[in-house]
């Protein structure tokens, strides 16, 4: 942890020494600073609907993650807008759910892991013509997942500049480790001292369409609609399901899915001190499973340099047609899954974050201008229940 601190200490310096040499406020011909922020949170979760053990059992988790996201600026010779992005998550999780995959405590590999998840981003902003592309990668990786994502998109503002329409297509190709429940392996193959498992791949396309309006000074309305396609292998290996006749099972699942999210957003702007931040989004998918989600943030100006956003989100969800809890399956099911995140159930997520910006910045930086603290409490109509607190510095 020390260790940490330390890297995190010298990586604002530097951030600091780089911005210093941009001072003025002529658009940077050189690769510039623009923005940087480091996002640490603490996560954990409680319940007794494990999918690991058939819908029943401990669902106790813990999740700490630390992000770091670097934005630089650079205008090219015909005066476009070149951004570039890079950003490194790592979480570190224990779940007693998955220690459940070989029936003995503290037995299987999967009881805790790390996940390392870095991206790259660019995007080139024509704001003369009012255009905008963008691509980026991105991977991701822990013990009985791969994921390798990249995206291409394109921004068109209207004429007016007071609406923009935005295009983004995305693929993100992976690779899942098939880990059995430990009865259910058929000979396993050792490499050395550990178990090898083969492998399944997992294939997701997406097209996100969006528009964004502002009505006036004060009112701005955000239309989103994506189209997602998912092929391969959308079962969990390690899922256990159990039969009325108490035979225990793997997970099936048909191995496409096609889901279609549909939403709105709209900011308010009530004066100089208050937001209203409303969202709507319906969902539904071909596998018989339909949402509707609503939430509204106020951030609230208490000082020049003080704010507080109290936040709702409410969920709702039927049950996908291939659910069924703990002994309700029967041989008759073609597919089959106990997993409660695919159950009817219904969610409330709420919480409130305080922000600092302090004129001459924070610790005496004045660069680093923000530090951000939200804690949220989740609640689950199907008994669990997780709390979450995450901390955000902003370097601009």
């Amino acid at each position: 942890m020390k260790k940490i601190i330390i890297s995190i200490l010298a990586l604002f310096g530097f951030l600091n020494a780089e911005a210093q040499e941009n001072t003025n406020n002529e658009q940077p011909k050189k690769l510039s600073l623009d923005e940087a922020n480091l996002v640490s949170s603490y996560y954990r979760q409680d319940g007794n609907n494990s999918a690991v053990t058939g819908g029943i059992g401990s669902e106790k988790l813990t999740d700490i993650s630390n992000t770091i996201d670097v934005t630089m600026v650079k205008y090219d010779k015909k005066e476009r807008k070149n951004k570039f992005n890079f950003s490194v998550g790592i979480d570190h999780y224990t779940s007693a759910s998955s220690d459940m995959i070989d029936l003995k405590a503290n037995s299987s590999a999967s009881h805790a892991d790390n996940r390392i998840y870095p991206a790259l981003s660019w995007s080139r902003e024509n704001e003369s013509k009012g255009t905008t592309l963008m691509a980026g990668v991105s991977f991701s990786t822990e013990y009985d997942y791969q994921s390798y994502g990249a995206n291409i998109g394109f921004a068109q503002k209207t004429a007016n500049r007071m609406g923009e329409f935005t295009a983004k297509f995305q693929a993100y190709i992976d690779q899942v480790k098939l880990i059995a429940p430990i009865e259910l392996r058929q000979g396993g193959v050792t490499d050395g001292e550990h178990e090898s498992y083969g492998t399944s791949g997992r294939n997701t396309f997406a097209l996100s369409l969006s528009y964004t309006q502002i009505i006036n000074q004060n009112f701005q309305v955000e239309f989103l609609a994506d189209g997602v396609q998912q092929t391969g292998y959308l079962s969990l290996p390690f899922h256990r399901v159990y039969f009325a006749d108490n035979s225990v099972h793997q997970e099936t699942l048909p191995d496409r899915r096609f889901k279609l999210p549909l939403g709105a957003r709209a900011n308010y702007f009530l004066g100089d001190r208050v937001i209203l931040r409303a969202y709507y989004r319906y969902y539904t998918d071909d596998w018989g499973l339909k949402s509707n989600t609503f939430s509204l943030e106020t951030p609230v100006k208490i000082s020049p340099f003080i704010s507080v956003s109290p936040f709702y989100r409410y969920y709702s969800q039927t049950s996908a047609k291939y659910f069924a809890p703990y002994q309700q399956h029967t041989a008759f099911d073609d597919y089959y899954t106990s997993n409660y995140d695919l159950s009817k159930f219904d969610s409330h997520f709420y919480g409130a974050g305080i922000r600092f910006s302090p004129k001459n910045g924070l610790f005496g930086i004045e660069r680093l201008n923000m530090l951000e603290i939200r804690y949220g409490h989740y609640t689950k109509s199907v008994g669990m229940k997780s709390d979450i607190i995450s901390l955000n510095l902003r370097f601009k």
